[in-house]
């Protein structure tokens, strides 16, 4: 058997398959989740996993997830990335995750979602405000961090993306150093998933999924913000689709 779980996102769209094939893949979601679904379904055929047949059991989340017509079950968000947090921490643990459009805080307990808060009605404080500030820097998010590491934090105030982009045109138009302005960047973005995070009771174990999952970088920072260790993930930008294909398997055996 085949367990896949697939997860479209704003930005990426991530593949897990477990059992006679195992193998996960990322992809730009681009303009049309449609598309990318087709291709993610001959990505699959290719190594293996026939979406189509017996033996392939499918769940799809994500913002795209109902682009996924060959899915065999659809479900939220929250349920996939807290089943996938869960897998990742070896128990229950508070799954911060920022995504492209939104950023979640998920709380598990007992193996269960106990209770979550979801940033999804502005941009600010998710991925895509670092990809709008990166382009309007010049570099790609991986080099805004590492330019943000060499520089001292200048603040931006503004809650709104709009209005904080016009705050780093200026900073750009005065010459300030573009290290000092992504420093500012990152950590606006760290205080936003903070302001969040701490609207929960946090327990111990915290980790980070999503795009900046790896960022030893921006973990320190959120945990000085949090006051609790924030610990970064090797495939948390998995998380999702980790998650639903574990619960693809779970599925199956009822």
């Amino acid at each position: 058997m085949n367990y896949v779980g697939i997860d479209i996102g704003s930005t990426a769209s991530k593949v897990v398959v477990r059992g006679d094939h195992d193998t996960s893949f990322v992809l730009p979601t681009g303009w049309s989740s449609k598309e990318t679904t087709r291709e993610i379904q001959r990505r699959l055929k290719e190594m293996g996993a026939d979406v189509e047949g017996e033996e392939t059991k499918v769940v799809a989340t994500g913002y795209g997830r109902i682009a996924v017509d060959f899915a065999d079950y659809v479900i939220t968000e929250i349920t996939c990335h807290a089943r996938g947090g869960r897998e990742i921490a070896g128990g229950d643990c508070a799954v911060i995750d920022v995504g492209g459009q939104d950023t979640k805080v998920i709380l598990v307990e007992h193996g269960m979602v106990s209770d979550f808060l979801m940033n999804d009605k502005c941009s600010a404080g998710t991925g895509k405000f670092l990809e709008i500030m990166a382009n309007r820097l010049g570099v790609a998010i991986d080099e805004l961090f590492n330019l943000a590491s060499q520089g001292n934090v200048l603040p931006i105030s503004s809650l709104c993306t709009v209005f904080a982009e016009s705050e780093v045109i200026n900073y750009i138009g005065e010459g300030q150093k573009r290290e000092d302005i992504a420093a500012g960047v990152v950590d606006s973005v760290a205080a936003k998933v903070a302001q969040l995070a701490q609207r929960k009771t946090l327990p111990e174990r915290i980790i980070l999924t999503g795009g900046l999952s790896h960022s030893t970088y921006f973990t320190d920072i959120l945990s000085k913000k949090i006051g609790k260790t924030v610990e970064p993930t090797e495939n948390g930008r998995f998380a999702g689709a980790i998650g639903a294909s574990y619960l693809a398997e779970e599925k199956k055996k009822r």
